[in-house]
């Protein structure tokens, strides 16, 4: 009996793991991150940031690259090359 509880319940947890970034909504920039309270209660939440937050912490390849080469082209201010980068993708989001 307790095996089938604690069976089931890392089911819906490795279930709510598995299920985290798959469905994102592409007009939002947030990611999903789960949290689980001493095996008793977990869910995934997502968290939204600002456009510099998600380029300073950005896992995309493309979105890294892009951010290295701005700051390339300021000689290797990436912080400079993160606002300026920030700025361009609202302004073109309003577009």
């Amino acid at each position: 009996m307790v095996y089938r509880r604690c069976s089931a319940c890392l089911k819906r947890k490795k279930s709510q793991i598995l299920s985290i970034n798959q469905n994102n909504d592409p007009n939002r920039l947030y990611k999903e991150v789960w949290i689980g309270l001493g095996g008793m209660q977990s869910a995934v939440y997502a968290t939204e940031v600002s456009m510099e937050e998600y380029l300073t912490y950005t896992t995309e390849e493309t979105e890294k690259v892009e951010v290295m080469n701005r700051a390339a082209q300021l000689g290797g201010d990436i912080e400079t090359a993160i606002r300026q980068l920030a700025i361009e993708k609202r302004n073109n989001k309003k577009k």
